[in-house]
């Protein structure tokens, strides 16, 4: 993989998953007897990641604490998203102004992440690097979510992301360039607004995923996970 640097984005409250998240962070929560973290940073041990960088605000210590107890082989570094929540676009934003890298891979670890999705994602990156790309995101076609909730972020025609019919939801997984947030002065905003400047651009891609996508939404959706004999 070309890629070193991976982001894992920590920092949400998981209101959703209220009371749960009262007092564990989201990303420690445990299915299959292993929290939502740990699969991510499985997967990105399984992908040849050198460094690891984690935004927290909720509950960071107990993040610092999770990732201080573990031994994992690659450097993990963990930020504070500092007094306010940054969002989503400005967690990586402010994460990755603590590297000297220009692309990313970037985790949700909202998902349930585990090695199938390795050869995926070697595929995206490959993908990614020959198209020249600067923002590429792993969907799911809506039929292969188990929460069959979700109403769909994008519509993906020939790997250019659009939207419309949205009958592909975001799983969670990106690779991007440094470039994109060039013009972003704002501190705090939703990685929506470089998404949506894309594809006004027609420069966000996509790549499809055929595996079954298994995503704590909610509280319900968590409990139903979690009646499941194995989910992988």
């Amino acid at each position: 993989m070309k890629l070193k640097t991976a982001l894992i984005l920590c920092a949400g409250f998981g209101k959703r998953l209220m009371p749960l998240t009262e007092n564990t962070p989201k990303p420690l929560l445990k299915v299959n007897k292993i929290t939502l973290l740990e699969n991510s940073l499985n997967l990105l041990s399984d992908l040849g990641i050198k460094k690891v960088l984690i935004n927290t605000y909720h509950l960071g210590d107990k993040i610092r604490n999770f990732i201080s107890n573990n031994n994992y082989n690659f450097k993990i570094e963990v930020y504070e998203d500092g007094k306010e929540i940054l969002n989503t676009g400005g967690g990586i934003n402010n994460l990755i102004k603590n590297s000297n890298e220009e692309n990313f891979l970037i985790l949700n670890p909202d998902t349930l992440w585990n090695k199938n999705y390795a050869p995926l994602i070697d595929k995206m990156e490959e993908l990614y690097f020959l198209q020249k790309n600067l923002n590429i995101l792993l969907l799911a076609s809506k039929e292969k979510s188990f929460d069959k909730n979700l109403i769909g972020d994008f519509q993906l025609k020939n790997s250019n992301i659009c939207r419309g019919n949205n009958n592909f939801v975001y799983t969670g997984c990106q690779i991007i360039n440094k470039s994109v947030f060039k013009n972003i002065t704002k501190k705090i905003f939703s990685i929506n607004e470089i998404w949506n400047q894309l594809i006004f651009e027609k420069k966000l891609k996509g790549f499809e995923s055929n595996l079954e996508f298994y995503h704590v939404t909610d509280l319900s959706i968590y409990k139903k996970l979690l009646e499941l004999d194995k989910v992988f």
